[in-house]
């Protein structure tokens, strides 16, 4: 059997040996996120017993240009992020044992005599590790890396066929898959000119999230709750993303010290979170029964969800969809800046380079609300709130699914007084778990009704927090599982869904867009949204 093919059960099949090559392995994701992921994977004993790292790109700093030994400075760049982030804390055993595999071949994406250098390295790794040439690249870099990255990786010879029998060549490939349904389709053909789809694994983190991966658990493994699965019994769904932090980071004095400026203006909330992750989760909640756990069994199903989904007309999109943007407000009693001055002083002090013309009044969105619909037999008429912004009140995550109200009958009877209806509610971040409201009553001689939570934390449940994202999907890619990565066809048909909203605020070209004080909830034109069905935003 070939070693591309997907073994049934989600999971269950154990990492391969290999080695992980990480494109932009001296960047932030592989310091903040890649690396400590690797080293929690070596301390939960997972990975399989020939592996190995190496980092290749360009040094990111002046330390590391002139480092006399590059394989010593990214072990200590690795050690400094798996201090910083990691969930499991560094041991002196563990990371000796993961140091001595980690390395560091510097060299440009777009140079090919760097790749032939990548090359003899991994030769060399390879052999001292017994790894029989089987690798993962993952292109930890921007999308307009990706072509010169996978073309040399071919040219070079480091990307072996995908029914080869003694080794394999697996691709990563980082979210933003392009910034629009066509620089999505070019990014698509130059990877499958190098892999084929088999090979190439698509990655959204929050796919790896344990609560969202639960939701396939929850839905199709408790009899109690499928059968209520549609219109017939839920009154709508609510997607919650809230982030606490802005695009920019400052010290107490004012002065920005990170800021991701460079990668969200003209990218935006739409682009940057609603395209991938939030559509990914409508999915999951949304998908019929798949027949089996095999990969393409169940992304079938997902995509199936794509293609239901009611489209946006253009006459449609102001009153399904909010955008917005935070101007300055204050958290924690101190003052924040807004985008466009965090804008701004990117450019004047951080970057020291001019304003661009389109920056000076930018019109890019931290905030979107919108409303769709999934127009299938399972649930026609019910409508999928999704919302998500930066510098609300508070960092969180969840799919709320609410019930329709009982009839106004015996406990519901007064129209003053009305119950609240149920509401089961999936956190996944921060603190992953689950919950229900129900109505109970209150203790006493009188019958007097009071919501209650039935609640399930993995934490308090488990004794343990659950693995980070990144640490499940590398390690599905390790063991060959494609279930929980997008296929070409899905981000095609996510990008066709968000294109005439993309389309339609291109055409209007609004300078004044709706805006919402940092620490606050939204714009009120988000909550006008929802209100005009009879609906409220969730306290979160």
């Amino acid at each position: 059997m070939a070693l591309e093919n997907p073994v049934p059960g989600g999971g269950a099949r154990p990492p391969q040996p290999c080695v992980l090559v990480i494109f932009g392995g001296d960047g932030d994701l592989a310091w903040r996120k890649l690396l400590p992921a690797v080293y929690n994977l070596n301390v939960d004993g997972v990975l399989p017993s020939h592996f190995a790292v190496v980092c290749f790109g360009l040094p990111s700093t002046e330390a590391a240009k002139n480092a006399a030994d590059p394989d010593a400075y990214i072990r200590e760049r690795a050690k400094d992020g798996i201090q910083r982030f990691s969930r499991q804390p560094l041991e002196p055993g563990h990371w000796e044992d993961f140091a001595r595999s980690l390395f560091f071949v510097p060299g440009s994406f777009g140079d090919a005599a760097a790749y032939e250098k990548l090359k003899a390295r991994l030769k060399t790794i390879e052999a001292q590790f017994g790894v029989p040439g089987s690798r993962v690249y993952y292109l930890a870099v921007p999308p307009f890396l990706v072509a010169a990255s996978v073309t040399h990786l071919r040219d070079a010879g480091l990307v072996s066929r995908p029914d080869e029998q003694t080794a394999f060549s697996r691709v990563i490939v980082e979210k933003p898959i392009g910034r629009d349904l066509k620089s999505a389709r070019e990014v698509i053909r130059n990877v499958a000119a190098a892999f084929a789809e088999r090979q190439t694994y698509r990655i959204d983190h929050y796919l790896g999230k344990e609560t969202v991966q639960n939701l396939l658990v929850l839905r199709f493994a408790n009899s109690i709750f499928e059968p209520l699965w549609n219109q017939k019994y839920i009154d709508h769904v609510q997607i919650t993303v809230a982030e606490e932090e802005g695009v920019s980071q400052f010290d107490d004095e004012g002065r920005m010290i990170s800021s991701r400026v460079g990668y969200y203006e003209g990218v935006g909330a739409l682009r940057d979170m609603v395209q991938n992750h939030m559509l990914q989760v409508l999915c999951i909640v949304a998908m019929e029964p798949p027949h089996s756990l095999e990969p393409d069994v169940v992304r079938d199903a997902k995509v199936n969800v794509l293609h239901c989904l009611r489209p946006m007309r253009p006459g449609t999109v102001k009153e399904n969809v909010v955008r917005a943007q935070y101007i300055e407000g204050f958290e924690y009693g101190r003052r924040v800046k807004g985008y466009r001055h965090e804008v701004r002083q990117y450019f004047e002090e951080f970057v020291k380079k001019p304003i661009p013309p389109e920056a000076v009044h930018s019109t890019t969105e931290t905030y979107v609300a919108l409303r769709a619909f999934v127009d299938n037999w399972r649930w026609a008429g019910v409508p999928f709130y999704l919302r998500t912004g930066k510098r609300l009140p508070k960092r969180a995550s969840e799919v709320a699914i609410q019930f329709k109200e009982v009839p106004q009958v015996l406990f519901n009877a007064n129209p003053e007084t009305p119950l609240e209806p149920t509401v089961l509610t999936l956190r996944v971040q921060p603190e992953e778990g689950l919950a229900m409201r129900l109505v109970s009553k209150l203790p006493g001689p009188k019958v007097r009704m009071y919501p209650v939570k039935m609640e399930f934390n993995y934490v308090s449940a488990f004794g343990r927090s659950s693995p980070e994202a990144y640490e499940r999907l590398i390690l599905d890619v390790m063991a060959g599982d494609a279930t929980n990565f997008m296929r070409a066809d899905a981000v095609e048909a996510a990008w066709k869904f968000v294109m005439p909203i993309l389309e339609n605020w291109e055409r209007e070209r609004a300078r004044d867009l709706p805006e919402y004080q940092c620490g606050t909830w939204g714009p009120i034109e988000a909550d006008r949204l929802i209100e005009r069905d009879c609906r409220t935003w969730r306290t979160l």
